[in-house]
């Protein structure tokens, strides 16, 4: 299994103001605000940051969020955010702010999900556990790498399909609520996964698997029931 991509502490751990600088809606649940980070030091695809809202009485509330926007060298970063019920700092986000107004950020942190595009990557994702996945499939795409990549992503209708003008041949989506005509409704299975394993690339895939603990367990053992190997699967889970 590839070792654990390090991360520089010392850059990690350093605040840095973060200027909103446009705000997309993705779904009627979900935008991504990009920011201006002049000082940013650059991340991989699947590392995620700390993010610091200070309100005007002092109040300070911290959240880690995954970065969405692939790797470049353009200053700014974008975060994908779900509006949470009675979220402090999501909530914030999606009622209050504006194009100028700044945050902190620190990071990149995480060097385990993280994917440096040198190896096969299989990535399964649920509602806003696509967001991490989406960095590595932008990274994929803009640097033209030939190794393979595959995605399966759940939500539960089309409407709720973060990034779904985006998703291209390398994704599945499979939806549990409603479908578009002729579709399938229902959670992931055993069907969508098996494929990808009957003939894996070669080196086999390393899998990349995001969203709440059930749907990371499930998807988790979905890969191992048809032969993906324990130590090849990557998670990262939320609430």
């Amino acid at each position: 299994m590839p070792a654990r991509i390090a991360v520089d502490q010392q850059v990690a751990s350093a605040w840095q103001t973060a200027t909103l600088t446009g705000i997309r809606h993705e779904t009627p649940h979900a935008a991504t605000f990009r920011f201006a980070v002049p000082g940013w030091a650059g991340h991989l695809p699947g590392q995620h940051l700390m993010l610091r809202l200070t309100a005007e009485d002092g109040y300070v509330a911290q959240r880690h969020y995954s970065i969405a926007s692939a790797p470049d060298d353009s200053g700014h970063i974008e975060l994908t955010l779900d509006r949470v019920p009675n979220g402090e700092v999501s909530g914030w986000f999606h009622t209050v702010a504006r194009p100028g107004d700044t945050v902190e950020v620190r990071g990149p942190l995480s060097g385990f999900f993280a994917w440096p595009g040198d190896r096969p990557a299989l990535l399964l994702g649920a509602g806003s556990g696509v967001v991490p996945l989406m960095s590595m499939v932008r990274y994929h795409r803009a640097r033209g790498l030939s190794v393979p990549l595959r995605m399966l992503v759940s939500a539960r209708s089309p409407e709720e399909l973060i990034y779904a003008r985006e998703l291209g041949a390398e994704t599945t989506a499979v939806f549990t609520r409603s479908a578009p005509a002729g579709t399938p409704v229902g959670r992931m299975a055993a069907a969508h996964v098996a494929p990808l394993l009957t003939e894996p690339p070669a080196g086999g895939w390393e899998a990349y698997v995001c969203g709440s603990n059930g749907f990371a367990e499930h998807a988790s053992r979905l890969l191992v029931a048809v032969g993906q190997p324990v130590d090849r699967i990557r998670i990262e889970r939320f609430g």
